[in-house]
Order: structure tokens, then sequence, then C-alpha cells
């Protein structure tokens, strides 16, 4: 986790996606909440935490407004283990399309890979100094100076001229080398394993692939013949030394640890966001697709529900995962949502559609601005880009009018305008290099003006 969660108000939450998303105060303030909600429920007492389910959220609004990004940031800001699913991509049994279940399954790796990189820092420092001795080894193989736990097969020396004493000063000399990069264009001959951490196999059968994860970590030898064998592998210093830094690591820290670490810190703190949920509605008395559709849902409620979902790393509870669910919901009502799955989601947001002031500070205001990423792309080519603030407005009276004549995709319709904008700037920037390029008001309807008042074409192109 990272430092400070637990301290984290709602109010700082908000300030937090401030800095990235403009607008939609109502959507981070329910986020915020329920991120809180899960804070003040681990101060529970065991008996009546059990008993407090997560608050899910339906995020409705257009596409481009900010749905999706509020939950990365989300989980970028909590460090909690989080994935993005799209409902389209799930169907019920029988028909072509991911089981349901893959979604834990997802999560669980995505928990699995956090605590392990989390683990390995805990640990970097002996690492370090064991891939130093490591190296030293492979260096100085007639000289070895033998350690506890280093699996390095380099022959000592059987008799060393000058005693001890030599042999201990010539490492200690290849170790200054070694700090100071001197022997990093150096050729050495390490060993790479094949395998990973849990080693494992998929067996595939027709009805349910992704549940039939066999893990073979704790087989013995048995790992070894899928993947597990060492292989000799000829690199420089430097290279061999992230080898094996990242091999001393795997070593130190404690699989089963990781596991069910992982474990704890998906059913607790897991963030499943479903995105394109209205497209899994269905309107009542209607058949064909319509059936499928309520199939999915019907495959999903169990999850929301809470259920025990079997992976390679365990079973997994998902009672007190959150989920955030996302749609236009253009043809389709949350109410089309069957009435299982809508009361899974008891707080639903609506996010306004993008105005022109909104484009203006989506342009100039965040930190990952628009404008601010074109005008660091092109300085990497000596290429200095000035907008004024009347051609940031003329952007946005653009965007918010081709949004408004054809289909509204929000700020996306910005990256569009943008490219066309710069179009000629960026295919001729390493022949300017050196050069400012002042980005006007008249300069972008120079660039834009025939493609808007041009509706055919804006179609296609904007």
């Amino acid at each position: 986790m990272k430092p400070g969660l637990e301290e984290m108000t709602p109010r700082q939450t908000v300030e937090e996606l401030d800095k990235y998303i403009v607008g939609q105060t109502k959507a981070k303030k329910a986020v915020a909440i329920a991120l809180r909600n899960r804070i003040r429920r681990r101060r529970l007492s065991p008996e009546m935490r059990d008993e407090v389910a997560p608050k899910n959220i339906i995020m409705i609004g257009p596409t481009g407004v900010g749905k999706t990004e509020i939950a990365r940031r989300i989980s970028k800001l909590t460090g909690a283990p989080f994935i993005k699913v799209e409902a389209t991509k799930y169907t019920e049994v029988g028909y072509v399309g991911r089981d349901v279940e893959s979604m834990v399954r997802d999560l669980m790796s995505v928990g699995i890979s956090m605590v392990k990189t989390e683990m390995q820092e805990e640990v970097r420092e002996e690492a370090r100094r064991r891939a130093e001795e490591a190296l030293l080894d492979l260096l100085l193989p007639g000289i070895r100076k033998s350690s506890p736990g280093q699996g390095n097969e380099a022959p000592a020396l059987q008799a060393l001229p000058a005693g001890e004493s030599d042999a201990s000063g010539t490492r200690e000399k290849f170790r200054r080398k070694l700090l100071a990069g001197e022997l990093d264009d150096k050729i050495v001959e390490v060993s790479v394993s094949g395998g990973g951490g849990f080693p494992s196999i998929e067996i595939f059968s027709g009805a349910n692939v992704e549940a039939m994860d066999l893990n073979l970590g704790g087989l013995g030898n048995l790992g070894s013949i899928f993947g597990g064998k060492k292989k000799k592998k000829r690199v420089s210093v430097s290279q061999a030394r992230e080898i094996l830094l990242a091999e001393e690591m795997d070593k130190l820290i404690d699989t089963d640890r990781v596991a069910e670490t992982a474990r704890d810190r998906v059913e607790q703190m897991g963030i499943i966001f479903i995105d394109e949920i209205d497209k899994i509605a269905s309107k009542e008395g209607r058949s064909g697709a319509d059936v499928s559709r309520e199939g999915v849902q019907r495959d999903i409620l169990p999850i929301v529900e809470g259920s025990q979902v079997n992976t390679k790393y365990g079973m997994i509870d998902t009672s007190h995962i959150l989920f955030i669910a996302a749609g236009a919901f253009h043809t389709a009502k949350p109410s089309d949502l069957i009435p299982e799955l809508q009361g899974r989601f008891p707080i639903r947001v609506e996010l306004e559609a993008l105005t022109k002031d909104d484009f203006i500070r989506i342009l100039t205001q965040p930190q990952n601005a628009l404008i601010k990423q074109y005008i660091e792309l092109l300085k990497t080519e000596g290429v200095k880009l000035e907008f004024d603030e009347g051609a940031v407005i003329r952007l946005a009276e653009l965007a918010a009018e081709v949004n408004s004549q054809s289909e509204n995709i929000g700020a996306r319709r910005l990256h569009t305008i943008m490219e066309l904008l710069l179009e000629e700037v960026s295919f001729h920037a390493p022949e300017l290099s050196g050069t400012s390029i002042p980005v006007t008001a008249n300069y972008v309807d120079e660039r834009l003006k025939d493609v808007v008042t041009n509706q055919d074409l804006s179609r296609y192109i904007l």
C-alpha cells in the first residue's frame, strides 16, 4: 500500500483526482467515499467487518468524460490491485467469450505481481550483495571465495601461489573495479533460469480453460520439465548484474507468503472496473441477442454478490471486492439491468457532458494536460511550441462545436483536433530544430476551419 493511504480523507482523495481530471465532482466524491469506507471497515471488529458490504458504484455518462480515468487514477492512488474489464468480452457459458470468473483470476495475477515487487524491494540490498559476490565468482573462477547460499559452480583453485591473502586482495581489487563500473563491458557466462517464481501449466479443456490452471510449484523436480532448467548465456557484466540481482531477489522472497499476502489484499482492497455495462443491458420482452446479454448479467451476478472463485493461487472470496461499473447508457437505462444486479450497485452517479470551459481546463490545467504533452514531445526535436490564450479558447470552441454537431466523444475530441492542428509541425519537426512556433487563434482557424465547416469531412476526420 502507498504510505499515507490510511490517513487520506475523502477531500484529499478528490484533490488528488483534481490534478488529472477536470470536473465530475459527484463521481469523484462517490469513489472517495467508497475508498474511505473500505478503510473504516478494516478498523471494525472482525464480527462487524464481515457484515459490511462494499458500496458498488455505477457511473453513467457519455464516452470521453472521465469515467475510466477516475477508476484508473484511483487504482494508482490507493496502490490496491485493480483491473479494467469490458462487459462485452464475457458471455454466458456455452457461447464464445471469456468466463466471467477470469476477471477475478486476472485481479489475483495483478495482486501477485504487486506484492512480489514490494517484497523484492525489501530484500534488494541483500540480493545486491549476493549478486555482487556471484559476479566476483564469475570474474575470478580460480580465486573463488565461497559464501553460504551461493549457487555458482565455479571450481576453487587447489593451491594459491601467494597464499589466501593474495586471493582476498585480488578479490577486493576486482570488487572496487566492479563497483566503479570499470568491468561493465567484460563478457561473462551466467546460468539463467527458464522458469519464474510460480511455474505452472494450463491444461486446455473444451468447457472452461481458465479454471484448469495447475500449480506445479510444490512438485519437486517436476517443475524443471516445464522451464525450470538452467541454461548458459554469455552477457556483459552490467547485464549479468541485473540477471543475478533478479534471481537473488526471487530466491530471498517466500512465494507462499507472496500468494497469501496478495490473496488477502485482493479480497479486502481489490477493485474491478467493469466498462460498457450498458452493452449487456436488455430490454424486457426482447429475444435473440438480449437473451445472451441477460445471461452475461446472471453470470456476473454471483461474482458481484460474493462467491468463491478458484485460482491457481487458491480460492478467492469476492464478497468485499469493490466493483465500479460504467456505461454511456444511450440506448439502455440502468433499470434495464436485471433487478438483482441493480441491487448490487446501490450508488449511481451521472457524469456531465463536457463544455467549452471544461475543454479549456483540460487543455491547460491537469498535470498531464494535452498542450503540455505536445510541447514536451516537440521539445525533444528542438522545436518550441508557444500556445497563446486565444488559441486555447479557439481549440475548446471547436471541440465543443464538433461534439454538438456529430457524435459526442467528450475529451477524446481534443486528441483528434490537436493531432490535425500539429500534423505539419510534427512531420517537419526534425527540419525545424531550433525554431519557435507561435500557435495563435488565427493559426488554429487556418489549420482546422475547412474541416470543421465541411460536415461530411469532419465526420471522418474529427
